[in-house]
């Protein structure tokens, strides 16, 4: 396995799905690539718990 250059559905910018990711992904189960940046998967999970909050 390489690093992988992917774009974010987000924000449009390209970001780096390393190979410790995709190792990390491949043991959870999971079979999607991420479709969001680092930045933009925060700014989604922050946006999601205040959800809960209110």
């Amino acid at each position: 396995m390489a690093d992988k250059t992917l774009v974010c559905s987000n924000c449009g910018k390209e970001f780096i799905f390393t190979e410790g990711e995709q190792e990390f992904y491949k043991e959870k189960g999971f079979e999607n690539e991420p479709k969001r940046c680092p930045d933009c998967r925060k700014a989604r999970k922050i946006q999601r718990n205040k959800q809960k909050i209110v």
